[in-house]
């Protein structure tokens, strides 16, 4: 059964839904939340306040923002809303602008929702099933689209399925030595950080790696205390921004769904 449709709230979808900007977008989300009864009022301030304090980060993806916030008491239930626009509006984010969908999270804690947020990481990196999830008009067609879509392999995962292969003979004096864990960031370590660690993680799955490697998804904070720790770490570039230098490389990725840019980016880093 999709772990989506089990925490999407009956009748906490819009799918025709009006928005000036990014606030009211997230705003509206958030009222299909609280009408639910699984999240309150704080809560859906809080979502418009995280992006104020930190950027556009929660667009990662084109044209899709997943908004979210810290586990409070405004939280009720763990549960999902589904928000997409008549309109686009702007996020403000460089690549992945303007955005027409929005998926509202609320968590009571930091584990309850994984499954689906790796669910949901692998089906809008399927282009068929974002169209699909484009043209639906009724509640019930989404979650039929939910239940039959994670079925389905994708064709980006057959892409990346190729071990990396180097010609080289030496390594460049600035490839990333092993520590054997990688870390993926965001404001909350909750949300944004636990898409790109589910596709990082199919990429090297793919290659074989996974084994070998820890993945780990934080928020700003810990990722600052914690970077010598890694490898490297993967995030938005508005939370890059507020990292700084943390003493080991920090990569941003564009699109958090997008397996051949993170195949791209662990070339890179790796030098393989």
């Amino acid at each position: 059964m999709s772990t989506i449709n089990t925490l999407l709230a009956p009748g906490a979808v819009e799918l025709d839904g009006r928005a000036d900007d990014w606030r009211e977008a997230i705003r509206l989300a958030g009222r299909l939340l609280e009408r639910s009864g699984d999240a309150t009022r704080d809560y859906t301030d809080t979502m418009v306040q995280s992006v104020e304090d930190n950027g556009p980060y929660i667009v990662v993806a084109p044209g899709f923002a997943f908004a979210h916030a810290r586990p409070s008491e405004a939280v009720k239930r763990t549960a999902l809303s589904w928000v997409r626009l008549a309109q686009p509006v702007e996020f403000g984010h460089k690549s992945n602008d303007p955005v027409d969908l929005v998926v509202a999270l609320a968590a009571r804690d930091s584990s309850e929702h994984l499954a689906a947020m790796k669910e949901l990481a692998g089906l809008l990196g399927k282009p068929a099933t974002r169209s699909a999830l484009d043209s639906i008009s009724t509640e019930e067609e989404l979650r039929e689209v939910l239940r039959t879509a994670g079925k389905k392999k994708s064709a980006s995962t057959k892409q990346a399925a190729a071990a990396p292969r180097s010609s080289r003979t030496e390594k460049r004096s600035d490839s990333v030595p092993s520590k054997g864990k990688i870390l993926t960031v965001c404001g909350n370590g909750l949300g944004t950080s636990l898409f790109l660690k589910n596709t990082l993680e199919q990429v090297l799955d793919a290659w074989g790696w996974g084994p070998y490697l820890d993945v780990e998804a934080t928020d700003t904070i810990s990722a600052k205390g914690r970077a010598k720790e890694a490898d490297f770490l993967l995030t938005s570039g508005e939370i890059a921004a507020t990292l700084g230098d943390v003493g080991v490389p920090v990569h941003v990725i564009e699109d958090f769904t997008n397996m051949s840019e993170i195949d791209g980016a662990l070339r890179e880093l790796y030098d393989v």
